[in-house]
């Protein structure tokens, strides 16, 4: 019979899962503080935090002051001289849903009685410092540490450009004290982290990881070490590392988000924190990018959503958004808690980068022969999705990481889309984990794999037309976005037309017709009542597909034939030159390479394809079923195309038009159609829910159109679309 413990008091269990708790996130917060690594992912220890303070809130009378809950929770290092804070530095509260975030907004609404404005901050993964200037003059930098009291790494601060040293501007104050981020930008970051493999070091889990070890690092020390050497040789390898560890200062950027004591009766008059930014920004401070103010609640998850699809656009780490109240009278009249103020929260996005165990590493054939060995792990959340292998590229990449099966694996998603893996976790090796040996033969024909030529990295598969991977792939690739965009011919649908013997290659494919397509079962509705069998809406959609894919661009076949190293690129400029295929086919070297973006490799490549005598019987095979293989563009002779010579980007959706669609019917104009936006832009069209790119044009004074103008640009009429000014 259970026994029920006192009103208030805790079972036992739940008094050793509290102390539990305690002790693995202080360990947490003593390796975030004071290690430039850590055991704990940055989504576990949120996942324990959350448990905590709900077991805190279940029974009250575990709240003590030394729980993590009632505390910043940074420590400080005892190789740096204390530096205590002229106000307190808190830490932020977390929120992991829009439902979260939601009542903490109407906890605010409600001690306020009204709706306040809000103000909206990319959350940087790096590490926060206060820094403190009297007169105009960098007098202290500091770590956040307790809250209360850091570490003085003012020395370091000389090497970090970002750090202004002086203030500009009028009406500086004697006194003024600000908060704010030190980081790596992600291209440092993975620098740094290429350096760390090749001296067999540990890999950095994040960006923090990396500015809290670079910062910490003790310049001075180092530089007396170099002067007391005893020999050259030993003073010269001392000033390398010397040399090392500046560079790496040197790499991290500054950036404030808030400001603490001051004397500024400017600072003062500011009604708002974005107010307060504009004066820092004076003053030569850089303030937090991307800031926004929104008056409603939806605006704020709206920021949140879009900085979530884009954040592969920033050019720093983040790891969410930090919505504040702007008002700085509201944000006093809320207050603090022990830990943090009641007028901010952290709206946390799903990891970046997490830890999983590598499992396996196998290998896979593609279109073009190259064999890739990829991770199979358990499976594991980030970024928001599921995700259970990743490519490692080649043999000397799963080198060059220093993996073995069995790992523990750093893994993040590359441009929030291609799961990467960054390396292993040393620390959690135990012995038992074996080195990844590449095959010798093709796993899917049972070729000897080879490099293709002396010094290639990639191994291949020298059984181009008979090897079923490849086939596979290649019959794939033909119908993808990039190729001729056949919808009804995806990965399945590739693999049932080979599995079923319906075509034995890709050259047989516009050959297919409904009958042949009725003898795979992908494509056909059995009917119980008969033994007869009809296509289904697959079959349908592929057969429409196909026949109008007959009369896509030249460039888009050029691409499906997977000649080696021609993408959509160097294809739209092959078309634009000679027009038509056999032109292509009879051009010899020096006329392809003199094509702009072709080059020697390219047209080696396209030779190479030519005189293989299966491939050019795939050509004879489409032409004969109706491919025409000719370039409208190029047909037209002597008739100028209205856009050449105009550089046009197009951000957010055209009503009617996928995005490659809406760039493509731009190009067939003439336009060179860019991917970014910079001085020599023409035009940036608007369209709906349009991206960052829209804000860079205005910024840079790029002339901007909306839908209307898009229209016009169709119609050839440049100036027309000029006119149209975005909604």
């Amino acid at each position: 019979m259970a026994v029920n413990s006192p009103v208030g008091e805790p079972p036992k269990s739940a008094l050793q899962r509290w102390q539990e708790l305690v002790e693995v996130i202080n360990h947490a917060r003593s390796q975030y503080s004071l290690q430039a690594s850590q055991t704990l992912s940055d989504s576990d220890y949120d996942r324990l935090f959350v448990e905590l303070i709900a077991l805190e809130n279940q029974y009250p009378i575990l709240i003590t002051g030394d729980s993590p809950t009632q505390s910043v929770g940074g420590l400080r290092s005892e190789l740096f001289d204390p530096v205590v804070h002229l106000e307190p530095m808190y830490s932020l509260d977390n929120s992991f849903s829009s439902e979260e975030l939601r009542a903490w907004c109407d906890r605010v609404n409600g001690a306020l009685d009204r709706d306040p404005e809000y103000l909206c901050e990319l959350k940087i993964d790096g590490l926060a410092v206060d820094a403190v200037y009297r007169s105009g003059q960098l007098d202290s930098l500091a770590t956040r540490g307790d809250g209360t009291t850091g570490e003085d790494v003012t020395a370091n601060a000389a090497f970090i450009a970002s750090i202004p040293k002086t203030l500009q501007g009028k009406s500086i104050p004697a006194l003024l004290e600000v908060r704010g981020e030190v980081f790596y930008p992600l291209e440092a970051f993975d620098v740094i982290n290429s350096e760390q493999v090749k001296m067999g070091k540990p890999l950095f889990a994040n960006p923090r990881n990396a500015a809290a070890g670079a910062l910490r690092q003790r310049i001075d020390k180092r530089e007396r070490e170099v002067q007391d050497a005893k020999s050259p040789e030993r003073a010269a390898k001392l000033n390398q590392d010397l040399n090392a560890a500046v560079a790496r200062l040197s790499a991290l950027q500054f950036t404030v988000h808030g400001f603490g004591a001051h004397d500024s009766d400017i600072l003062n008059k500011a009604k708002t924190q974005s107010e307060g930014y504009d004066r820092l920004s004076h003053w030569g401070l850089p303030a937090t990018s991307h800031a926004r103010v929104h008056v409603t609640f939806d605006k704020v998850l709206e920021y949140i959503e879009y900085f979530n699809e884009h954040r592969s656009e920033v050019s720093f780490d983040i790891d969410g958004v930090v919505v504040k109240i702007n008002d700085l009278e509201d944000q006093e009249l809320l207050g603090f808690t022990s830990r943090a103020p009641r007028w901010a929260m952290a709206y946390k996005y799903p990891p970046e980068v997490v830890r999983t165990r590598l499992l396996d590493i196998e290998v896979s054939v593609g279109r073009t022969g190259r064999v890739t060995p990829y991770a199979v792990m358990e499976p594991v959340q980030v970024a928001g999705t599921t995700v259970s292998m990743a490519t490692l590229h080649n043999p000397f990449e799963v080198e060059r990481k220093g993996i073995l099966i069995g790992d523990m694996i750093f893994l993040r998603k590359a441009g929030e889309i291609i799961p990467e893996v960054l390396g292993p976790v040393l620390e959690e090796r135990d012995g038992t984990e074996v080195a990844f040996v590449m095959p010798e033969f093709c796993p899917e024909c049972g070729s000897v794999i080879a490099p293709e030529s002396e010094g290639d990295k990639d191994l291949r598969c020298p059984n181009a037309q008979g090897c079923p991977a490849q086939l596979r792939e290649r019959l794939f690739h033909i119908g993808s976005r990039g190729a001729l965009d056949i919808e009804g011919l995806g990965e399945r649908a590739a693999q049932a037309l080979l599995a079923s013997g319906v075509i034995t290659n890709e050259a047989e494919l516009f050959d297919l017709t409904a009958e042949k397509l009725s003898t795979s079962s992908f494509f056909v509705n059995a009917h119980k009542d008969t033994e007869s069998a009809h296509i289904n809406k697959a079959g349908e959609t592929l057969l429409a597909e196909l026949e109008k894919a007959k009369k896509a661009p030249l460039w888009r076949f050029l691409v499906a034939l997977s000649i080696r190293h021609v993408g959509p690129t160097a294809a739209k400029k092959l078309a634009r030159t000679f027009g038509s295929l056999e032109s292509i086919e009879a051009a010899n070297m020096e006329e392809l390479s003199a094509v702009d973006g072709v080059g020697e490799r390219i047209a080696e490549s396209i030779i190479e394809f030519f005189e293989t005598q299966w491939r050019r019987d795939v050509v004879a095979h489409w032409r004969a079923a109706g491919v025409g293989f000719i370039d409208q563009q190029s047909a037209i002779e002597g008739r100028a195309l209205p856009l050449t010579g105009k550089t046009i980007v197009i951000t957010g959706s055209i009503p009617g038009y996928t995005r490659d669609g809406a760039q493509e019917a731009i190009a067939s104009l003439g336009a060179s159609v860019a991917g970014s936006v910079s001085k020599k832009t023409h035009l940036v069209v608007i369209g709906e829910k349009a991206g960052s790119k829209a804000d860079k044009a205005e910024s840079l004074g790029v002339p901007r159109t909306g839908i209307d103008g898009f229209h016009a640009l169709l119609r050839g009429d440049f100036d027309g679309a000029l006119a149209q000014k975005p909604e």
